[in-house]
């Protein structure tokens, strides 16, 4: 039977570049968490909790304000938002100063969340892994802002995502675009930089891979653009009363 709570409870990932991605709320496992083996392997909660730990507090702006301007070009008064790998917590606090009616953040690190309930402790801020402790179509918009590229496992992340959206409701993503010219500039220098093994990104979308995957996860009316180095896409959770872009 699949655990619902309201309201949420706890359950207890920014950088110049780099580091933002290695922290600001983009560390969602979405899976059961890995226990330690008797080799010694934390965690993957405790990866990212080192991260943040080791993170300068506050963490340097990475292009905040594109990435906030599309958030709230799309928050409307009285919405129920959820920021999905909230980091430390500025664009949730954002949306809730935007007049939305009930604003969340949820972040998979322990010290994200420390920081954001202590940046912003108007805002409920908690720490999860796996499922989201929240009923089904419970938000109107769920905020997803440089997180998809450092997620495990996508298809849990994005049901998730999904689930607890209203049908018709709205799901945002911004993630580092990965288009034919950043393609080529990378082959010719940087590939071995950009793609280490040992880095925190996971994925690496196209305008178009990334459209087909909100398709293919039951969201419909998708919109991708690409601007400077992101991706922005919104895409509304598919039923038969969906709500259209305005």
């Amino acid at each position: 039977m699949r655990r619902t709570l309201s309201p949420l409870r706890p359950l207890s990932a920014r950088s110049p570049s780099h580091l933002e991605h290695a922290t600001r709320g983009q560390t969602w496992c979405c899976g059961p968490n890995p226990q330690p083996s008797s080799g010694g392997v934390r965690p993957l909660s405790s990866y990212y909790d080192k991260l943040w730990e080791d993170a300068p507090d506050p963490l340097p702006a990475f292009d905040v304000a594109p990435r906030q301007a599309f958030l709230l070009e799309h928050v409307h008064g009285g919405e129920r938002v959820l920021d999905l790998g909230c980091g430390e917590g500025d664009f949730a606090a954002a949306a809730a100063q935007a007049g939305a009616g009930e604003v969340v953040g949820v972040d998979v690190a322990a010290e994200a969340v420390r920081r954001a309930r202590a940046r912003h402790p108007a805002v409920r801020f908690e720490r999860v892994e796996g499922e989201l402790p929240a009923p089904d179509a419970s938000f109107d918009l769920v905020w997803c802002s440089e997180v998809l590229e450092h997620v495990l496992d996508t298809a849990s992340f994005l049901s998730e995502a999904r689930r607890v959206l209203r049908t018709g409701g709205l799901l945002l993503v911004t993630t580092p675009a990965h288009g034919r010219v950043r393609r080529l500039a990378l082959a010719l220098a940087g590939w071995e930089r950009h793609f280490d093994p040992r880095g925190p990104d996971l994925r690496f979308y196209t305008a178009r891979s990334l459209r087909d995957l909100l398709h293919d996860f039951g969201f419909e009316a998708v919109r991708v653009r690409s601007k400077g180095r992101h991706l922005f896409a919104s895409a509304h959770r598919a039923g038969p009363h969906a709500r259209r872009p305005d």
